[in-house]
């Protein structure tokens, strides 16, 4: 049996799979959670090539705090010549990602399995 790590906030679990560091948000995303999840995203996002996803799969609420929480994460990855994913399925949350452009940027996958299938971007010069 698999025993799933304790959360680190309530709104964010981390764990590894098949190679890449899996940060789940959890419940409403608003300024208080995005305060707590910030320095974990930072340690996380701050290893050289690090391989992150992102899984909104389980939020209830998404502001522009989680949209500021993901556009950091993806430039501080990518700065240091990583990848992020992202996974989304939730209609309004989608919607969002496309109407701030974010989608653009880092394109949601359906699932956590589609995510973790994609293959490993080429470093930027």
């Amino acid at each position: 049996m698999r025993q799933e790590p304790a959360p680190l906030t309530p709104h964010l679990r981390v764990r590894r799979e098949r190679g890449h560091t899996v940060l789940e948000f959890r419940g409403e995303i608003d300024l208080a959670a995005a305060s707590e999840i910030a320095p974990h995203l930072d340690r996380e996002t701050a290893r050289p090539a690090a391989r992150l996803v992102i899984d909104l799969s389980g939020i209830d609420f998404f502001d522009c705090s989680g949209l500021r929480l993901l556009y950091r994460a993806r430039s501080r990855v990518l700065n240091r010549r990583g990848q992020v994913l992202l996974v989304c399925a939730h209609p309004l949350t989608l919607r969002v990602l496309r109407i701030t452009g974010l989608s653009r940027l880092l394109p949601p996958q359906p699932t956590l399995d589609a995510a973790l299938e994609q293959p490993e971007a080429t470093p930027r010069p």
